[in-house]
């Protein structure tokens, strides 16, 4: 009869003959290379007279503001209704992406090009700001993943991870940790923003986008946001099989 111990070991090595690879000894580096995204306020080509003219508009309702705002600015704004003063106000959105393709970026992923998922945990997800010369301080700044097709942060695929917080005007920031959760909102929990980024590097065969998105709002008597803001976003994390 033949002993357990020498039935056990001819198991492995069957499985090492199969070309398995097992989960104990795979530890892959997931850190991504730094993703730069940039604000600047010249993409809306908005002068100072135009903006003006367009929030003197008095409105009951965002229909108005929403006809008018293309005479003030042709892409990426919005018209909105101010409940309290009723004028219209200006909203300059910002919808930034950077694509993430985890085996073109971590080359010994293909290695294991016949697994289709990874085990995927989440190290740490910080930013900074490197270059600012945003003359307002930015609202909060959402961070969101979604297919690579995705570059609309308000697509309804792309998945909320956290929050870069607001970021005062001429400022630099150092590395920080970002915030995976949206507490003022309730939009995401901490929990499920993470999952959402594990979820999109898990599949690491499909390329992804990681996005920001906010708006500045400018209001009547309220000058034009000028100049230019650099955030980069690191990721680290590891994964097995």
């Amino acid at each position: 009869m033949l002993k357990p111990s020498f039935v056990a070991g001819m198991l492995v090595l069957a499985s090492a003959g199969c070309g398995l690879i097992s989960s104990d000894v795979t530890n892959f580096d997931l850190t991504l290379p730094n993703k730069t995204f940039s604000v600047d306020t010249g993409s809306w080509n908005v002068s100072q007279s135009a903006a003006d003219a367009y929030l003197m508009h008095s409105c009951t309702t965002s229909q108005v503001c929403s006809s008018a705002v293309a005479a003030a600015c042709s892409t990426g704004c919005a018209g909105e209704c101010d409940a309290t003063s009723h004028t219209c106000d200006l909203d300059l959105q910002v919808a930034v992406h950077q694509g993430v393709d985890l085996v073109t970026e971590k080359p010994e992923l293909k290695t294991i090009n016949d697994q289709p998922l990874i085990k995927v945990a989440i190290d740490s997800v910080q930013y900074e700001v490197a270059l600012n010369t945003l003359t307002v301080a930015t609202p909060a700044m959402k961070i969101y993943v979604a297919p690579i097709s995705v570059m609309d942060p308000n697509d309804p695929m792309a998945k909320q991870v956290g929050l870069v917080e607001s970021i005062p005007a001429m400022t630099l920031v150092t590395r920080k940790d970002m915030t995976f959760s949206d507490g003022s909102t309730g939009a995401t929990s901490a929990d499920q923003g993470r999952q959402n980024l594990i979820d999109a590097m898990s599949s690491y065969k499909v390329p992804f986008n990681v996005l920001i998105g906010t708006q500045l709002v400018v209001k009547m008597g309220s000058s034009v946001p000028m100049g230019k803001l650099d955030a980069i976003i690191h990721i680290k994390a590891h994964a097995g099989l």
